[in-house]
């Protein structure tokens, strides 16, 4: 009887320690890592939701609906960007922006403004939105944010809607001149591109041939994006810095207003252009929860 007496408690004992009652107890081994080796996508091959797939550039994407093959760098209604870093789960720390959010700042928007398209193009900027604590990654996405939707009418607009001014943007001094036609290089796009020495600049980065074909940010939302991030990222226009360095290096807002049109609005140019986009960027960081910061006007 004593025995058996014993050999329950040694019983129950056991059991506490796989429900993980005792503090001592050791937690349970993490599993590992899932390795970030998925297959090549294949054209006309059938994907449904949740493969995963590198494509020929080397960039992972995941699929959100169902496909026959479809490319994803160009149905992104069908796939997502994917990031492998972290042991293969999917966008580790995420961008600061769900696409819940992203429809609440945008309730109009033109459907050609696609979030999935806003994070493809992200990946040829991984520092966008992604430098520096929390906070500043949160205020970097709202401001640009804001300028885009400023820029747009809140992400309605593709193109410039003033069709008076696409012949003003062709600059055949230079030595490149206007292979696309004289009107064809009228503001496109979320950050509103335009002039030939701007799409033959972003081309260049890119890679993409938008000197001679200026539609393309028009008609596909990915390179629309890249184009927005990349004068985002990289360009300082009437500004003596980029918006990213505005936002990263701590000079506020107002800075990022400069770089894009600061020659028209700020130093009381348009004060009532750069109070709304102040607004708008009130906003957009209310909804992400963090502080806008000082230096909002310029």
């Amino acid at each position: 009887m004593a025995l058996r007496r014993i050999l329950v408690l040694v019983a129950v004992l056991a059991t506490s320690v796989v429900l993980g009652t005792p503090a001592s107890a050791a937690p349970p081994a993490p599993a590992p890592a899932a390795a970030c080796d998925y297959p090549a996508w294949q054209a006309g091959r059938q994907y449904n939701p949740g493969d995963i797939v590198r494509y020929t550039d080397g960039n992972y994407y995941i699929t959100v609906h169902a496909n026959p093959g479809y490319d994803p760098v160009i149905s992104h209604w069908f796939w997502d960007p994917y990031s492998c870093d972290g042991g293969g789960d999917p966008d580790p720390g995420g961008f600061v922006v769900s696409e819940a959010q992203f429809n609440q700042m945008f309730p109009s928007r033109n459907p050609f403004y696609t979030y999935s398209g806003l994070r493809t193009a992200m990946s040829a900027f991984p520092a966008f939105a992604n430098t520096g604590s929390d906070t500043v990654r949160r205020q970097e996405a709202a401001a640009f944010l804001a300028n885009v939707s400023h820029e747009t009418g809140g992400l309605v607009h593709i193109v410039e809607q003033n069709q008076d001014n696409y012949p003003h943007y062709c600059d055949p001094n230079q030595p490149y001149g206007c292979p696309a036609g004289q009107a064809a290089y009228y503001g496109r796009g979320p950050i509103q591109l335009s002039w030939n020495f701007n799409y033959n600049a972003a081309g260049n980065a890119l890679g993409l041939p938008l000197l001679t074909n200026p539609w393309l940010v028009q008609n596909d939302a990915a390179v629309a994006w890249k184009t927005g991030l990349w004068y985002w990222m990289t360009q300082s226009g009437p500004g003596s810095m980029s918006g990213h360095t505005a936002m990263t290096g701590g000079h506020g807002f107002g800075q990022s207003i400069r770089s894009i049109n600061g020659a028209l609005e700020c130093d009381g140019g348009n004060p009532g252009q750069v109070q709304s986009r102040v607004t708008k960027y009130q906003q957009f960081t209310q909804l992400l929860g963090v502080s806008p910061g000082g230096n909002l006007y310029c």
